[in-house]
């Protein structure tokens, strides 16, 4: 695969982005990360990108009146900075059927779970934390995917598993994934520039 050129979709805090972001900066990921997208025009992800020096856009459904448009904005914001690869980090939206089709097996999500179990709709930060500790599990994780029209379905591309104490809340569970979360996905990024993974 060419270099990976990163793009980026994020609605909040936007870590999991600046681990990317951070990877690269460091020499353990060859990748460019070429754009920022948010929903969010509060998201700190935006800020993150403008201290990064990487263009960063707040587009929303508030801006179209139809999610195809909205989808249509997205995906001209994504090829106008050349990107071959988008990666979710934190974004609340299902992705639009265009932005999916063009980048076709090239769409990546982080979910703090160890899919298949705890994904679905309406899975996702502290709502998978608390089914994981309600259901007894004794580990937990996160697991990077590709993104397909059905939430957290696509095909697994690795995960990480963490121990579930019986004392955790969310709170300590979470800061435990997440912190997984963080070398995971450039590590699964780096296999794919590597051509260890492919995607087709």
């Amino acid at each position: 695969m060419e270099k990976l050129r990163i793009g980026f979709l994020a609605s909040h805090n936007g870590s999991n982005m600046q681990a990317i972001i951070d990877a690269i900066k460091k020499g353990e990921l060859d990748a460019i990360p070429c754009v920022v997208i948010s929903n969010n025009s509060n998201a700190y992800a935006l800020e993150r990108a403008r201290r990064e020096g990487i263009p960063a856009y707040h587009i929303s459904s508030k801006h179209f009146e139809t999610e195809e448009e909205l989808d249509n904005a997205i995906l001209e914001t994504l090829l106008k900075h050349d990107v071959n690869i988008v990666c979710l980090a934190g974004y609340m939206k299902k992705v639009g059927s265009k932005v999916l089709r063009h980048f076709r097996n090239r769409v990546l999500n982080i979910h703090p779970a160890l899919l298949p179990k705890f994904g679905g709709k309406g899975m996702y930060g502290k709502f998978v934390h608390e089914a994981v500790l309600k259901a007894g599990e004794t580990q937990s994780g996160c697991t990077v995917h590709l993104v397909d029209e059905i939430y957290d379905h696509g095909r697994i591309l690795g995960q990480k598993v963490v121990p579930v104490y019986p004392d955790d809340t969310v709170e300590t569970l979470s800061a435990r994934v997440l912190e997984q979360e963080h070398k995971l996905y450039p590590e699964v990024l780096q296999k794919i520039a590597k051509g260890e993974i492919q995607l087709d």
